[in-house]
């Protein structure tokens, strides 16, 4: 359950613990105090495979900009450790795909990195990790997670790998991002195919002189701000996939890459064959 103050209502007993973290952030005390105000420290330290020293740097790093108005001046949002664990991220996914790929060249590292660390993808390690269940939100930050805003989602998890780094060093840090995201390989290989999905499709058709592909929204659903698009792509004259996704061009990802599965079972035929 988030941690949501609707505007203007202070939650004391929590605004107290905040201010307490300044003088006593550890001891069993506090934390039976803080366990009662329904933030679940043994669930947090599980999901972050961490157990912090400093506890202080970690709310920090689960402080939305939206909330100082409840917990006062003296605290900072997460947008500095965010900037400190962009930098950390960054170099942990360079560090790996160095080792991991010795004969890759620069420019192709320096892609795949981009990938990786790439705001979609932060969002979905911290969906798939129920952070958003840890952060500090006003009701209005709350209620754009849940329309599907990527960014402040993203932007804690950068600001929990800065909390990593400060509280443990590269170590904790490390072992954070190995676990959400380098040891994943469903990760690995969705971004190595993100946004390469129509630029293989193009390559392989034109290669066989099949033309340029084409694409056709089939299928339009939803609210304004809330929009889905289903798009169907051809190769020569036969459908090849269908996809759908918040933009016509997710949507048309998501069809290029049905027909790069199709295809690679089922060839097209070569018309000069």
């Amino acid at each position: 359950m988030r941690n949501v103050l609707p505007p203007g209502v202070v939650k004391h007993s929590f605004l107290r613990l905040f201010h307490s973290l300044r003088s006593r952030p550890r001891g069993k005390r506090w934390a039976r105090e803080l366990n009662r105000e329904s933030f679940n420290l043994r669930l947090f330290q599980d999901t972050i495979g961490y157990q912090p020293a400093n506890w202080k740097f970690f709310f920090e790093s689960l402080l939305h900009r939206s909330y100082l108005q409840f917990v006062g001046e003296q605290w900072n949002s997460n947008e500095r450790l965010e900037f400190l664990g962009d930098a950390v991220l960054n170099f942990i996914v360079a560090d790996y795909l160095h080792s991991a790929h010795p004969g890759m060249e620069e420019g192709e590292l320096t892609k795949y990195r981009s990938r990786l660390v790439n705001r979609k993808i932060l969002a979905q390690r911290a969906k798939e990790f129920h952070i958003s269940d840890f952060l500090f939100l006003s009701s209005s930050a709350a209620q754009s997670i849940d329309s599907g805003s990527e960014s402040i989602l993203a932007d804690a998890f950068e600001a929990i790998i800065g909390a990593l780094y400060l509280d443990g060093g590269m170590k904790a840090a490390r072992g954070f991002v190995d676990r959400t995201i380098l040891s994943k390989e469903h990760v690995l290989l969705g971004a190595w195919a993100d946004d390469n999905y129509k630029s293989t499709l193009l390559e392989y058709a034109q290669g066989r002189a099949l033309g340029i592909p084409r694409y056709a929204v089939v299928r339009e659903e939803g609210p304004e701000h809330d929009r889905r698009f289903t798009v169907e792509v051809f190769v020569g004259t036969q459908s090849y996939g269908v996809g759908s996704g918040r933009s016509k061009k997710d949507a048309e990802q998501a069809a290029a890459a049905v027909a790069i599965s199709k295809i690679s079972k089922e060839p097209v035929p070569d018309p000069q064959a």
